[in-house]
């Protein structure tokens, strides 16, 4: 059951209203034998449960309206509907918290276990009075999947509630407790969403505030001590800040409130009902907002009634490239999402063309894993001139393999979860396109159901680069002892699974890929974190943990 706060609530900092992301029963692990032999740092692991599969820990969303308060759209519900359209990015909990602009010290707050749309009802959604509000959706990757760790939440301050809302992982967590602890504050949790807090419920000593907070300033301090990762909406009375780190490793971006029958025209030439600040752009139309701009790395940008305006640039080292993470193109993010000036389902398929080009294959048919293999497996089909084909039919109702524990589930599951297209199949060689392999578990059970189906020959095809290195910036990727590319090539995991053959996309030629279609940009400010591939971290390994 959901936990409702809908009633004007000014919550305190306390365990019920953080989101853990560091568990306090990591397992100890090595992070690179080859590169790190002597070092020893904590697995950010669920609570309670096995390693589960690659997944993105959460997705955030604001929205404010423009003009005279009480505003005629309904932000509560346009809020919800982004949050349905960021339901990938998390689907155990989520949250809403709005404001009426008015007072400093009432929000009103409805979170729970749960999806979207289970959790936002009619009633739920009229109790969310507001003219701005923030929303959050969560997948457990370093906390259990219990209420307490629902975002967005509320925290009281010397100057009224303040609105948090997080995606990504601050790498730097124990430098910045240790930070925090010397001011004389108490922690209650080990959560570095309650650090992030922290930091910004007090003023930097250089910081004058003698007309009240300054909030910028206050962001801008925390921004400087926490490097990367993290994306951010914070709300405090009638304003929303959207942070992105200085790396821009987790994705950002701004959309504006059209009105209903503006149709397509210049974006420039509408008028503005309200504006939106979303992980991804992929919800934008749904709600009548059109995208406008990513949020640039290190930018703080000031949402209020009067429109947006960017208040602060915080630049990182001159050395330091950006980081963005290269895995929100191969799988985290919606097809139809923009970024880099570029839809991601473009990207997707110039990786299936890269791939094609690298290792090429004389076969029958090109088909995917539906869904997240299609883009790529249409480009390769482009590439190569082989026909496309659907070979694998999808029950939509059987919940995605990862989230179930054992191996032995998950194997099954692939077959609850897939049925074989059987006139399809028979008597061809099939090329199959997926975009990634994690532990390798559900590969070998797809292929077998080929095979009974009447395939001569299966050949894996992957539009990304072998996962061999975990992520420490908000991405749920299991221990390199449970990473399939640790234990085998790409010959040895054929014979394996039961593949003819398998090959992987190249480092070079996923970035290639992901380059061919971007907006035009400085060279010296692009860049993509590939740390899960390469096991170079952009911010450095993070600290061993103290606690």
């Amino acid at each position: 059951m959901a936990q409702s706060d809908s009633e004007n609530c000014c919550a305190k900092l306390a365990n019920d209203e953080l989101c853990c992301q560091k568990s306090k029963n990591g397992v100890l692990k090595a992070i690179s034998p080859k590169m790190f032999p002597d070092k020893i740092y904590k697995s950010v692991q669920p609570k309670g449960e096995d390693a589960t599969g690659m997944t993105c820990e959460c997705g955030v969303f604001g929205a404010i309206a423009c003009g005279d308060y009480p505003t005629q759209l309904d932000i509560a519900q346009m809020i919800c509907l982004g949050l349905v359209a960021l339901q990938h990015r998390g689907q155990e909990s989520a949250g809403i918290v709005t404001s009426l602009g008015k007072c400093s010290k009432n929000f009103s707050v409805h979170k729970g276990m749960g999806m979207i749309n289970n959790l936002f009802n009619d009633e739920a959604i009229r109790k969310l009075k507001g003219n701005l509000g923030i929303g959050h959706t969560r997948y457990s990757t370093a906390a259990a999947s219990e209420v307490v760790n629902c975002q967005p939440f509320v925290v009281h301050t010397a100057h009224g509630a303040l609105a948090i809302a997080h995606n990504g992982e601050l790498v730097n967590c124990e430098s910045l407790r240790r930070e925090v602890l010397e001011r004389g504050v108490g922690l209650s949790t080990h959560s570095d969403s309650e650090l992030i807090a922290q930091s910004l419920c007090c003023a930097p000593e250089d910081v004058s505030e003698h007309d009240g907070p300054n909030w910028p300033a206050r962001i801008r301090h925390f921004m400087t001590l926490a490097p990367l990762s993290y994306s951010l909406v914070v709300m405090h009375k009638d304003k929303i800040y959207a942070v992105r780190d200085s790396y821009g490793n987790r994705p950002l971006c701004l959309g504006k409130i059209v009105p209903v029958d503006a149709g397509h025209a210049n974006i420039n030439d509408q008028l503005a009902e309200g504006w939106v600040v979303s992980s991804e752009s992929c919800g934008f139309l749904s709600i009548g907002a059109r995208y406008v701009r990513e949020v640039e790395p290190g930018e703080i940008i000031e949402l209020s009634r009067n429109g947006y305006r960017t208040v602060d640039i915080v630049e990182r080292p001159d050395y330091k490239r950006m980081a963005f993470c290269i895995f929100e193109y191969v799988y985290f993010a919606r097809s139809d999402s923009m970024f880099e000036g570029q839809m991601v389902y473009s990207a997707r398929l110039q990786c299936g063309r890269q791939l094609a080009r690298e290792f090429p294959l004389d076969a029958d048919l090109v088909s995917s894993v539906p869904e997240s293999g299609t883009a790529a497996a249409h480009g390769y089909a482009r590439e190569s001139g082989l026909p496309f084909g659907e070979v694998l039919c999808k029950n939509r109702y059987v919940g995605r393999t990862f989230i179930q524990p054992s191996t032995r589930l998950r194997q099954l599951g692939v077959a609850k979860k897939f049925g074989a297209l059987a006139q399809n199949v028979e008597g061809k060689r099939i090329v199959l396109v997926d975009d990634s392999i994690v532990r390798g578990n559900t590969i070998g059970p797809i292929i077998k159901l080929l095979r009974d189906a009447g395939a001569t020959e299966v050949h894996i095809r992957i539009a990304s680069p072998p996962l061999q290195y975990p992520c420490y910036m908000g991405i749920n990727i299991p221990t390199r002892e449970e990473l399939i590319a640790n234990k085998l090539n790409a010959d040895q995991l054929a014979d394996h699974v039961g593949a003819d053959s398998l090959a992987y996309l190249s480092v070079e030629g996923l970035v290639k890929a992901v380059q061919m279609n971007k907006a035009h940009v400085n060279p010296l400010k692009a860049g993509y974190c590939t740390a899960c591939l390469t096991g170079e971290y952009p911010g450095g390994l993070p600290e061993e943990l103290s606690w």
